[in-house]
């Protein structure tokens, strides 16, 4: 499980996505958020700008992140 360490209050699903390393870029993270291949805390959403905080997980193809304060 990949852990990201927020900096601000919250990280967008898209930046969270590349920052991982999940995808290659916004383009990507886009049309996969947008196509329903990613969830976030166990269910599916379709929201690039998404809001993530300290405990969110994202699962995506597999691979999980989490997110931590």
């Amino acid at each position: 499980m990949e852990v990201i360490k927020l900096r601000d209050e919250y990280i967008k699903l898209g930046q969270a996505l590349k920052a991982a390393g999940l995808v290659m870029s916004g383009t990507e993270a886009k049309e996969v958020i947008t196509d329903g291949a990613v969830t976030v805390n166990g269910e599916v959403d379709t929201r690039r700008g998404r809001k993530l905080y300290g405990g969110d997980i994202v699962a995506f193809h597999g691979e999980e992140i989490k997110i931590e304060d």
